[in-house]
């Protein structure tokens, strides 16, 4: 994708509106400590936030280190987290990751976007998602379903792939930006922005929003 000036004006727009509208969105997962950050995305994944957040209740009171996931059964964990969905694969990279902490890292969770992806299943989504809001390191833009939906309909992407869309969003989002973007996105998915049917009409960036790939009776609208 080329960026022109005229791109990152219309960005700069897109960002200015989601700041106002959004000022103080951030995580919505629950955590106390980057590895409970690291857990509760892993748990994330096909699953609500709401959802995981009452499951890392009980779970973060009974795993309080690496070591604690590490040593844990595959069978145990997987009781632990089953109701978030996908239990066996979510309990297989949870303690793959947390063991691959206690011996590489001496449980820490490291602050570098390379050692993380490096880690048992975790992805650039993951990496950023923790360095972004456990330690306000801007190493990425974090695209999840709501993010990639968005941009695409914003025109800041054509992309389907959240590594090119996150490329796009790089190039045209100064780094300032990258972490508050994300959360912002994901609350405007939240509240106008929907999947089937967005709430184009109320919706606050309606003014400029190109609506790409937004048909009038997804939107709602009349006319």
């Amino acid at each position: 994708m080329v960026v022109t000036q005229k791109a990152k004006r219309y960005a700069a727009k897109v960002v200015g509106q989601l700041r106002r509208q959004y000022p103080d969105a951030g995580c919505s997962l629950d955590f106390g400590s980057p590895l409970e950050l690291l857990v509760a995305t892993i748990l994330s994944a096909q699953c609500t936030d709401e959802r995981v957040n009452l499951v890392t209740k009980d779970l973060f009171r009974k795993y309080r280190s690496a070591a604690d996931y590490a040593r844990t059964p595959q069978a145990e964990l997987e009781r632990d987290i089953r109701s978030t969905g996908f239990f066996r694969n979510k309990a297989k990279n949870i303690r793959g990751c947390c063991q691959a902490l206690v011996e590489q890292y001496e449980g820490r969770v490291p602050r570098e976007l390379d050692a993380l992806v490096a880690l048992p299943g975790i992805g650039r989504k993951t990496a950023n998602v923790v360095l972004g809001t456990a330690h306000g390191i801007a190493s990425g833009v974090v695209v999840d379903t709501h993010v990639g939906r968005i941009s695409r309909r914003l025109g800041l992407s054509r992309q389907k792939n959240p590594e090119k869309i996150e490329r796009d969003l790089i190039e045209q989002l100064p780094r300032k930006d990258w972490v508050a973007f994300s959360h912002r996105m994901i609350q405007h998915g939240r509240h106008y922005c929907t999947a089937r049917r967005p709430k184009c009409d109320d919706c606050p960036l309606n003014r400029f929003c190109p609506r790409v790939g937004v048909c009038e009776a997804a939107s709602g609208t009349d006319h």
